[in-house]
């Protein structure tokens, strides 16, 4: 869902620079809402809204979000199953995790809960399964909002595929269900990524 174009000059940073300068554009929640609703959240609400949406506990509308995209059926595991909540939960705690990426995902439950309140007067996590589809639907027509999902559709996959000491795919279970065998050794205490001295 994330589209980088090509860039023409020799200067190995400027791809990064320009990547770096239009994720900025995208945190911004105004823009974010401007897109989204077409405008109308941010004409209705002044900045004392916003205010109280910041008090709500922002991982309540990313387990929805995650368990929407990858639902829990008979035969496969789904979002809850494989702990991507807390695999995600993992990333965003991780220092190496670029302080932006971290923001863009927690505001953007804000962003949705907002819209969903606007559109349909309750918090995404309270929607009906086709009207949580529709809303994800409507601000993936946006580029940030696109760009929010995609961020999020990306955790869940590696969620899925993790190595259990990550957090996600609790009991090798995405690996059983994919009939997945892993390299070894897996990471364990002592051994993450983020434990080991680069």
């Amino acid at each position: 869902m994330i589209r980088r174009q090509r860039c023409a000059t020799s200067d190995s940073r400027a791809p990064t620079r320009d990547l770096s300068a239009w994720r900025q554009t995208l945190v911004s929640r105004r823009r974010f809402l401007i897109a989204a609703a077409g405008g109308s959240v941010a004409l209705l609400f002044g900045p004392s809204r916003f205010a109280h949406a910041e008090a709500r506990d922002p991982w309540v509308t990313l387990a929805a979000v995650l368990e929407h995209m990858l639902p829990s059926e008979a035969d496969s595991p789904g979002a809850a199953e494989i702990h991507a909540l807390d695999y995600l939960r993992f990333v965003v705690n991780d220092a190496r995790i670029d302080p932006q990426e971290r923001e863009f995902i927690v505001q953007g439950s804000d962003w949705l809960d907002e819209l969903a309140r606007e559109s349909h007067g309750q918090d995404f996590p309270a929607l009906g399964v086709d009207d949580k589809e529709g809303l994800l639907r409507r601000i993936t027509a946006s580029a940030a909002g696109e760009n929010w999902v995609s961020t999020l559709l990306s955790y869940l996959l590696e969620a899925l595929l993790t190595a259990p000491a990550y957090g996600g795919n609790t009991d090798k279970l995405g690996w059983r269900w994919l009939q997945y065998t892993p390299g070894f050794p897996l990471p364990g205490p002592g051994t993450r990524y983020p434990e080991l001295p680069l």
